[in-house]
């Protein structure tokens, strides 16, 4: 039941992910919005926590054991609570990020270069919204614009580092150390998953290598067998037989 209730609502729940990244960053990006803008994508975030939640607690249910389940499942009780325990809009970005990408790692259809593809894409993209967010109407911040955002998350990810822009907050700091660890641990899954790849493709050539020199052997030795039975044919010698054939028997 847990994994007929998963397969179906996988779908619907990412689209709601992506519902809530558009209204996540409407407010940074459109600032100056009607306030009614504002509580519209607030209430669309809620909803989409809420959504995950009443799915966490759905699966919850129909687990075998539900202990095991909670000692199984232990970032997606995080992301679930995190909002409740501050309501800030930051939490609710990190509780949806660890649920959508929990979701997808599910999906078999799903290859890891498209997650890791994915993931690249989502934390570039809420990283960016989220240090421009805090860093804003930093006294001494210098992240101002959606542009220097991005570019600040890129190089951090990336972990080059040009010091141009740079987060003054505490919170925008932590958000760096984040980035910083998240594109290390991205960049170790591509180069593991280049060299299984290579690795693979090494083995199914070995495979087919020894395969092919088998078959050589085997057809060597069949073409050793028929010479020796021409050169008996040839000195008039009848063949040697392994067993007694109907024509031997008295």
């Amino acid at each position: 039941m847990n994994e007929r209730w998963e397969s179906r609502t996988r779908v619907p729940l990412l689209g709601l992910a992506v519902l809530f990244g558009v209204a996540y960053a409407v407010p940074i990006v459109a600032p100056d919005a009607a306030p009614g803008v504002h509580r519209a994508c607030l209430a669309v975030e809620w909803v989409v926590w809420g959504a995950f939640t009443v799915d966490y607690v759905v699966r919850l249910v129909l687990a075998p054991g539900r202990w095991e389940f909670v000692r199984r499942h232990p970032l997606d009780l995080v992301a679930v609570v995190l909002p409740l325990i501050q309501p800030l809009r930051l939490l609710r970005v990190v509780s949806t990020l660890l649920l959508m990408g929990r979701r997808a790692r599910m999906a078999p259809q799903i290859t890891l270069t498209t997650y890791v593809a994915g993931s690249v894409v989502g934390l570039l993209m809420f990283g960016s919204l989220a240090v421009l967010h805090v860093e804003r109407n930093a006294p001494d911040g210098n992240i101002k614009t959606l542009g220097d955002a991005v570019w600040w998350s890129f190089t951090t990810m990336t972990t080059v580092g040009y010091g141009d822009h740079a987060p003054t907050t505490g919170l925008g700091r932590v958000l760096a150390v984040g980035l910083m660890l998240s594109g290390i641990a991205l960049l170790g899954v591509v180069t593991a998953n280049i060299a299984a790849w290579f690795i693979s493709r090494f083995e199914r050539d070995d495979a087919e290598e020894r395969r092919q020199t088998a078959l050589l052997e085997a057809l060597t030795q069949e073409v050793k067998d028929l010479r020796a039975e021409v050169a008996r044919l040839s000195e008039g010698v009848p063949p040697q037989r392994s067993a007694a054939t109907p024509s031997d028997r008295p």
